[in-house]
């Protein structure tokens, strides 16, 4: 057994050179200061105390770092999983109860139960029926809704927990004479200092310098005389060892918020692993390895009451800056952070909670994709429209709908594609062998009496009748007398028993039309299986060819009353 496979940090350590090692200690170091004011949001974003997102900073952490594959990727509390685990979990129980942590602790137990699953069984493919355009759409929506779920922050008054975020919206405008001004002063002061200190450096540990500032206001002007609300007691100390609570009805009512967050999350860090991987090129990501890493780092996790976590896009891109060589710069940070949790935690006891609040709004800017709506708006509409679609079903109907509406837009839209997939007519090009659709070449000039019809896809029973409609339409189409029908089949990689019978079809037609049928180009898979289910017998020997070049000069030959060509037996050695 090579050790090396299954904990890729043992390489790492065996090439770590001094330099390496001083790199990963600053970016270990760097990511922290954002790590420990992000993680207490995000833990407070998903409806539990901050110190569980601390929690999240330190097993999960060390437990990828010798288990992933990306040298770069910082796991932790995010944004997008702590609102999914709040819309979900907040639907059975009330947050920052008991009941509700138990939950939370739990569904992220589950999480990385199924995320090894799938990666254990090589099953992560799944996740690509989640198509871009949706993620985008949904985690511009998500972003909108987060910002909204923080007015209670923001504006310093207590707001219900309503169904969608436009009841949240609503309410917060018609008691906006509640609002505490000291609070949305500390907010937005907070926000501003941040961009200024990221314009001037994103080297700058901003989301820590506001932590600190505020921090400091609350103690020396005193809670009473400050008038906000306070994050206070954060217990001190590392979290202990404890088996998540399960129950079969528990794990039932579970089961679509860990469904949800389990796509997401993959989505999010694998993403983010193959974007780092591409900028840096000396390693590989194995996607199903980073499956097992993610899982086990979540259930590790959940035994030490952490948060559910994933690949986050900031600390990540921050951890790459900054220099990470491997995972060593993500045990640096969780060292970091168990420092915090049994010295420091006291300390958070003045921070106020509208500072907390800013930190979140400032990272989910970055979710916000109005820019890729853009592009995609010029380039590709239906895309566009998938994602608009995602955003308002996300935004008006709620989190997991959104997903849901995603995964079957994606589904839907793989089906239709396949279901009518191009066709195009070919034409040759001048003092050249090579044909090219006749519409997107203008050189391109038909052949007399014949029509060469290229179709880019498997032919199976979703598009059969599409195919053969097309042909005759095609033929239809067709202002002069047609003697040939060749079909130029080399992107057809695939056929099953309904296209069979359709290409039967497309024959018979042909041949009561008196107009000879070629097929060239066809791959060996395809062709073993036609010849297999007899359809070689039908069309005749003299059928398939290499190439449109060499069914023509067959058909050519024909007409001059030579009979050389090309039979299957001859295709087949000269393929091999």
């Amino acid at each position: 057994m090579n050790i090396k496979t299954y904990f890729p940090i043992v390489e790492n350590l065996e090439t770590h050179t001094k330099e390496k090692w001083r790199k990963d200690i600053i970016a270990g170091i760097t990511v922290v200061v954002m790590l420990v004011p992000q993680g207490m949001a995000y833990a407070m974003l998903a409806g539990v105390p901050p110190i569980y997102g601390l929690y999240g900073g330190l097993v999960p952490l060390l437990l990828y770092a010798i288990l992933g594959t990306s040298r770069q990727m910082s796991i932790g509390p995010v944004a997008i999983s702590a609102l999914l685990v709040l819309a979900g979990v907040s639907q059975i129980a009330e947050p920052f109860t008991p009941e509700y942590i138990t939950l939370v602790i739990l569904a992220g137990f589950l999480i990385g139960s199924l995320q090894l699953l799938l990666g254990t069984f090589r099953l992560g493919f799944l996740v690509n029926f989640i198509s871009h355009p949706v993620i985008l759409g949904f985690t511009s929506a998500a972003a909108v809704i987060i910002a909204i779920s923080q007015l209670k922050d923001v504006l310093g008054f207590s707001i219900p927990r309503f169904s969608h975020a436009y009841e949240t919206v609503f309410y917060a405008f018609q008691h906006l004479s509640a609002a505490n001004w000291v609070a949305v002063a500390l907010c937005l002061s907070s926000i501003v200092v941040m961009l200024i200190l990221r314009r001037i450096s994103r080297a700058i540990p901003s989301a820590l310098i506001v932590v600190i500032i505020g921090t400091l206001l609350a103690y020396f002007v005193g809670e009473q005389q400050l008038g906000v609300d306070l994050v206070k007691d954060v217990p001190q100390g590392l979290p202990s060892f404890q088996l998540p609570s399960l129950s079969w009805e528990a794990i039932q009512i579970l089961i679509p918020t860990v469904l949800t967050v389990s796509l997401i999350g993959i989505v999010e860090s694998i993403g983010i692993a193959k974007v780092l991987q591409a900028k840096h090129g000396d390693y590989k990501i194995d996607p199903n390895k980073e499956l097992i890493a993610l899982g086990v780092s979540k259930m590790g996790g959940a035994f030490f009451q952490a948060v559910p976590t994933s690949g986050s896009f900031t600390r990540s891109a921050v951890n790459n800056e900054a220099g990470a060589q491997s995972g060593f710069a993500s045990l640096i940070t969780a060292l970091i952070v168990a420092l915090t949790l049994l010295f420091f935690t006291p300390l958070f006891y003045f921070l106020p909670k509208a500072i907390l609040a800013a930190i979140i709004l400032i990272s989910v800017k970055s979710l916000f994709e109005l820019d890729a709506a853009k592009h995609l708006w010029h380039s590709n509409r239906s895309d566009f429209y998938m994602m608009l679609i995602t955003f308002i079903v996300t935004l008006s109907l709620g989190i997991e709908e959104g997903v849901l509406a995603g995964v079957l837009l994606s589904i839907m839209m793989i089906l239709y594609k396949s279901t009518r997939p191009h066709m195009a007519v070919l034409g040759k090009l001048p003092d050249s062998n090579s044909y090219r659709n006749v519409n997107r070449f203008e050189l391109a000039e038909q052949t007399e009496g014949t029509l060469i019809v290229r179709f880019d896809d498997q032919l199976y029973f979703a598009n059969a009748v599409y195919f053969q409609d097309g042909v005759q339409q095609f033929v239809e189409d067709n202002t002069e007398p047609l003697q040939l029908f060749i079909l130029e089949a080399s992107n057809m990689h695939s056929i099953d028993s309904t296209g069979i019978h359709a290409l039967e079809d497309v024959y018979k037609y042909l041949q009561k039309q008196n107009i000879k049928f070629y097929i060239s180009g066809m791959v060996g898979p395809v062709r073993d299986t036609i010849t297999k289910a007899g359809l070689i017998n039908t069309l005749g020997e003299k059928t398939l060819f290499l190439n449109i070049h060499q069914a023509l000069t067959h058909f050519k030959s024909l007409n001059n009353g030579l009979e050389k060509g090309w039979t299957p037996d001859a295709l087949q050695s000269n393929i091999n």
